[in-house]
């Protein structure tokens, strides 16, 4: 008898002849989280991966997995040989671990036999599984429509038996859907957006916009420490870091006021596709939200779209800004995102942007604008560094 960690798949067991392709994607960055804690052993077992570690490291390691997209639930296991008299001792086992953590009264057996060879059906072990604790557990009844506790049972090649399913993210493992080039800016949105891609199995680079010297050195610093963050979730992220000051100049010299908010981010969209081609990136990610503010109206979008060829990926677009707190919060980005740095887009702010531009307006505008010049002088100054998680 001993202990293992097991990991349910959620939606990459419902993939077909390349479900390889995804569980291999996914042992890999279990691997990579967790090859400082005691350097456990990773196997497939019958729709399940399964961790033998030491004890002492299965907090760390569970903490580490919940946090690995393609994973729905995370169960700490006892694993046993399968004839009767050992899934027994397995149950008793499991079921004081309960009691010494919890003041349980009621519980329900719930057995899947996967192997179908197996000499017992998988109603009758639960009901002998439960007669076990019955007598073994004074105070403690079956209930199985609501109870305190479930004892789950697999019967596979050996016997696993738990009593918890520790919930995770589900999603797709990182890299399984591409590379993303994430627009990412000081504030909340930005990083959940970057969650949200992460999620489906997008792998992250991220671009900053910065007007230095009118923004200062600490608002960058605040982005790099929201891109470490992310890192926990999203793996190293390349960071490229652009200043668009001159750009902004030159919109605010030969351009109308109340345009300066979607020229701009016409220009951020054709840099981010630029550079994104030349490093095989697939698509471009935001954190817009429809009417969030004055720029993200539909008209704006459209104008916005219409300046690069590339999909611009939009997460968070039916989103409301408490949902977009909520998952800032809950991934730890959000304290970080409030911090009171400037960025890039409150320079030369109109007091009147426009919200419903016209595609043809804004293309009368730009040619006052040496578009290619100035898009490929940001890019030759542009630097660039990885950023890794701690």
């Amino acid at each position: 008898m001993d202990k293992v960690i097991s990991v349910s798949l959620g939606e990459i067991a419902l993939k077909g002849l390349n479900r390889g392709y995804f569980e291999g994607k996914l042992i890999r960055q279990i691997k990579n989280m967790t090859k400082n804690l005691g350097a456990p052993n990773i196997y497939k077992g019958q729709g399940k991966i399964y961790i033998e570690a030491d004890e002492v490291y299965f907090e760390q390691i569970i903490n580490k997995l919940k946090k690995v997209f393609g994973i729905v639930y995370i169960s700490p296991c006892i694993r046993i040989e399968k004839d009767f008299e050992s899934i027994e001792k397995g149950a008793i086992n499991a079921f004081k671990e309960v009691l010494e953590r919890e003041n349980i009264k009621t519980f329900k057996v719930e057995t899947r036999r996967v192997d179908k060879n197996y000499p017992f059906k998988s109603p009758e072990i639960s009901r002998r599984i439960g007669g076990t604790i019955l007598k073994n557990f004074q105070d403690i009844k079956v209930d199985v429509h609501n109870p305190e506790v479930y004892l789950y049972i697999d019967i596979k090649d050996k016997c696993y038996i738990y009593t918890e399913k520790i919930k995770a993210y589900g999603g797709l493992p990182i890299g399984t859907n591409g590379e993303g080039l994430l627009l990412l800016s000081g504030g909340i949105d930005s990083p959940v957006a970057g969650f949200m891609m992460a999620k489906r199995g997008v792998k992250l680079n991220a671009i900053h916009f910065h007007s230095y010297p009118f923004t200062s050195e600490r608002a960058e610093e605040k982005v790099k420490n929201l891109a470490t963050i992310m890192t926990r979730y999203c793996g190293n992220i390349l960071f490229y870091s652009i200043n668009i000051l001159d750009i902004q100049k030159e919109i605010n010299a030969k351009c109308p006021e109340d345009e300066m908010t979607i020229l701009s981010r016409r220009f951020m969209m054709r840099i981010s596709e630029k550079i994104a081609e030349k490093k095989n990136i697939n698509a471009l990610i935001t954190g817009e939200n429809l009417g969030q503010v004055a720029s993200q109206t539909i008209q704006g979008i459209h104008v916005v779209n219409s300046s690069v060829k590339m999909p611009i990926l939009r997460p968070l677009i039916g989103f409301d800004k408490v949902q977009i707190i909520d998952i800032a919060k809950e991934i730890e980005t959000y304290e970080t995102s409030i911090l009171p740095y400037e960025d890039c887009c409150t320079v030369f702010l109109p007091k009147h942007p426009v919200t419903r531009p016209k595609l043809g307006d804004i293309e009368e505008s730009e040619k006052n604008l040496d578009i290619e010049f100035l898009v490929n002088r940001v890019i030759e100054n542009m630097e660039y560094s990885v950023i890794r998680g701690k």
